[in-house]
């Protein structure tokens, strides 16, 4: 086996954690964060050093790069040190070196400044260590105490973390790390360290703005200003402060057809905003906007730290300018759109989710609906799609439209509707192409059926097919609408109220009052119209009703603290006993969980309570959303 993979848990900057998995190969490492999002490469070539600290509960790998950025990784085993040290050092070329970190409360010690980290160490133990790259604001305090100021990041809030604001050090006189003269006491000289690697200064003037900007999620209209490590997006209600760490990948996708374009900023972790969190920030740009901006960078910044990332002016069409700028600044790829093209040469087919209408990007990794809800699904974490006809209830513009269904491996189903049906084949032949795959669910309902009626031109044809439906739902009562649900996925869908410009894509009369029609399974048995009610008030014939088919757009249920340790662990356990059926594997994650202490436990039980409040949440949501369109039902009676 070419190297050694573990769960671990990534430390970010002022103590955000990210469970993922850790991975050691001969060319280097790579960490991915679990559910997707964030990845860490660190090649071969690039580490400097690496070290071990013994943690409560666990080991700690630290991993330094050349340019000084300082990696840390927690949830190794202590069988796990000897394996890795020896892989380490037959493959990386160098030995760990050991750490021991100081528990005995003491405040007095030395500071140790290595790149752009510094440590406080007690004796010859680490009592903490901080990353300067994470200081807004230095300054000297009398001449001995030398006060620091960290940067306050919005999205620190989405993981609901204690974050680090400020650090004060006394150095006296007499102190013999950093000499001083009359002049320039310890403190001073210790100031003068900090400045060379911390990122202050930066807060006091924006290298570029971009003002009156509108932006889809969060809504409204907000002035865009970009500093040297960050980023801070002001409106007249919110203001939002970005660590670059914190951006993912930037989108740049062309409306079809519409004279604007979206910058999408994907975020991990993400912004929040009360109690909805943004991990996708939509801007809308003018396509044809053209605009200059100058950089308030030094000639000497820009040949050391930007060379070849960065120019000092820039000119063209404002949604290249800002990211270009952007992905100078932050580091991150820019995602475009891919080969595919619609029936109208655009990027994106018009369709809607959740009651929203918007575009549906087909990439060449995954699927982007905008602007709301903004939701990415990635290639890899789809389990298969189905073409299905539009409208089940027996819509008279069924055969106009369809409906493209995505079931995720997590078992959560995104359904995309009211797709126009000179898309199919575009469709079809990009997602074969993929070699995604493509299910027939149900007998009835096949994927060459949907293909002859959307390729049926002649309005006048009568699907029989369709026809039943339609006399089945002639008879059928009033029930509550499981498809008009407006479910809080990880989009943050805007709430405000304010008087923005409104997306493009226009509100579908016929989709809404189609909305209030119940959902038909396509193997629905009709009941018989002559029902007789017994003795007990049942209904006669009732056992004969098939079971009701799941809502897609219900809430998933939470998942237990045991089910997060299974996801993490059954690899691990199927690597170490291949020869395990499926059941001896759940019989040892079992066994294993049992003899696991409650502070092990921990973790998977926080991840537990967390999902659980999901679910409350997204459920009150769902059923407040059901209870309305029963509601709008009944009155349109």
């Amino acid at each position: 086996m070419d190297g050694h993979q573990f769960n671990s848990i990534f430390l970010g900057g002022r103590g955000g954690t990210n469970p993922g998995q850790f991975r050691l190969h001969s060319g280097g490492l790579q960490w991915k964060k679990q559910g997707g999002g964030k990845e860490i490469i660190v090649n071969k070539s690039e580490i400097v050093s690496l070290t071990w600290m013994k943690v409560p509960r666990a080991y700690q790998l630290g991993v330094r790069r050349k340019d000084g950025v300082f990696y840390k990784f927690i949830g190794f085993k202590e069988q796990d040190v000897g394996t890795l040290n020896s892989f380490i050092q037959k493959n990386i070329g160098t030995m760990p070196d050991e750490k021991q970190i100081s528990v005995s409360g003491h405040h007095s010690g030395a500071i140790d400044i290595d790149g752009n980290l510094l440590t406080f160490m007690v004796g010859n133990k680490q009592a903490f260590e901080v990353s300067l790259a994470d200081v807004s604001q230095t300054q000297l305090q009398g001449k001995t105490d030398v006060y620091l100021e960290f940067h306050v990041d919005d999205t620190t809030g989405a993981n609901e973390k204690d974050s680090l604001m400020d650090l004060s050090f006394h150095i006296p006189t007499t102190n013999t790390q950093f000499v001083g003269d009359e002049n320039r006491p310890p403190a001073q000289v210790f100031l003068d360290r900090i400045k060379k690697v911390a990122d202050v200064g930066s807060s006091e003037e924006p290298i570029v703005t971009f003002e009156g900007i509108s932006i889809l999620t969060p809504r409204g209209r907000y002035s865009i200003e970009l500093y040297l490590s960050f980023l801070r997006i002001q409106g007249q209600a919110n203001d939002f402060k970005i660590q670059y760490t914190s951006v993912v990948r930037l989108f740049l996708l062309p409306k079809s057809n519409q004279p604007h374009t979206f910058v999408v900023i994907t975020l991990d972790p993400p912004i929040r905003k009360g109690q909805t969190l943004y991990p996708h920030i939509v801007i809308q740009f003018e396509t044809e906007t053209v605009v200059e901006r100058e950089l308030t960078l030094s000639e000497e910044q820009l040949a050391s730290k930007y060379k070849d990332r960065l120019d000092q002016s820039y000119k063209g069409l404002i949604h290249e300018v800002f990211t270009k700028i952007l992905r100078g600044l932050s580091g991150s790829k820019v995602t475009r759109p891919g080969s595919f093209r619609s029936a109208q040469d655009g990027y994106a087919v018009k369709s809607s989710l959740k009651a929203e209408d918007g575009l549906l990007y087909p990439l060449e990794k995954g699927f982007f609906f905008l602007p709301k809800p903004p939701t990415l699904i990635l290639h890899d974490e789809i389990d298969y799609m189905e073409f299905e006809r539009h409208g089940a209830g027996g819509s008279s513009v069924s055969s106009h439209y369809f409906d493209l269904l995505v079931r995720l491996k997590s078992e959560q189903e995104h359904l995309f509707r009211n797709i126009q049906r000179n898309e199919y084949h575009n469709l079809f032949n990009f997602i074969s192409g993929k070699g995604l795959k493509i299910l027939n669910l149900g007998e009835v309902q096949t994927t060459a059926g949907v293909a002859a009626v959307l390729q049926n031109t002649d309005d006048s044809t009568v699907d029989p097919y369709l026809e039943d439906l339609k006399n089945q739902a002639a008879d059928e009562s009033d029930e509550e609408d499981e498809d008009f649900v407006a479910d809080k996925d990880d989009s943050g869908s805007p709430t405000d109220d304010s008087d923005e410009e409104q997306s493009d894509a226009s509100d579908s009369g016929g989709e809404k009052k189609e909305q209030k029609m119940p959902k038909k399974d396509a193997t629905y048995v009709k009941p018989s119209s002559s029902k007789r009610k017994t003795k007990d008030g049942d209904e006669e014939g009732s056992k004969k009703r098939p079971k009701k088919k799941k809502d897609p757009n219900a809430p998933k249920r939470g998942m237990s603290a045991f089910m997060f340790f299974s996801n993490a662990d059954r690899e691990n356990i199927k690597k170490s006993n291949p020869g395990l059926s499926f059941t001896e594997v759940g019989k040892a994650l079992g066994e294993k969980w049992k003899k696991m202490s409650a502070e092990e436990k921990e973790p998977y039980e926080s991840m537990a309570r967390a999902d659980s409040k999901r679910y409350r949440e997204q459920m009150d949501g769902y059923k407040r959303g059901a209870a309305t369109n029963a509601d709008s039902g009944n009155d349109s009676d």
